[in-house]
């Protein structure tokens, strides 16, 4: 009888174990891919003043227009937490369309190599970005899952796991940029 109660014990013990390690592992995932998102933003924010630079010339009439690009590239670099981060970053995600919504009227801009080479470096980051959020928001989800699934959910609240925040898009990313003369 006691090797029984014992083996018992052993085998709670061991799926504990087993369920706690499960959920670090889901949890440095959703880490990890965190930083994925945060290297394609940081290039995404260096390649921002150089895109500027390029089109200041051509757009002179857009100061407004800079002054919003601007504006998000700081919030979004002086963002504190995650969750300011990524309203800071569909911010700036929803200027930056703006800003090649209205380039589209100017023909010589257009026709300009650096802009096409920093609007062509811009796009393949937005693409790595989506690709990042993708990767991001599945590891999330089995997170989420994982922590709100019994038996794991048990572990998960009693070493106080956390559900994590998709990184979903803003409502003014969803829409098309509207652009006025």
């Amino acid at each position: 009888m006691m090797y029984i109660l014992l083996g018992i014990i052993a085998f709670i013990i061991l799926i504990i174990i087993i369920l706690y390690n499960h959920l670090i592992s889901l949890k440095h995932r959703v880490e990890e891919a965190w930083s994925d998102i945060e290297v394609q933003l940081k290039r995404r924010h260096d390649l921002v003043p150089n895109l500027m630079e390029a089109v200041r010339g051509y757009m002179s009439h857009e100061r407004d227009l800079f002054e919003k690009v601007t504006e998000a590239r700081a919030k979004a670099i002086g963002a504190g937490n995650q969750h300011e981060k990524m309203i800071a970053e569909n911010a700036l995600s929803s200027t930056l369309k703006t800003l090649f919504a209205v380039a589209e009227n100017y023909p010589d801009l257009k026709a300009n190599t650096n802009f096409i080479e920093f609007q062509r470096e811009l796009s393949d980051t937005e693409n790595k970005i989506q690709a990042a959020r993708r990767f991001y928001n599945s590891n999330v989800r089995d997170f989420n899952i994982a922590i709100e699934s019994f038996p794991s959910n048990i572990i998960a609240s009693f070493f106080k796991f956390n559900k994590r925040e998709f990184f979903d898009m803003d409502e003014r990313e969803k829409t098309v940029p509207e652009v006025k003369f």
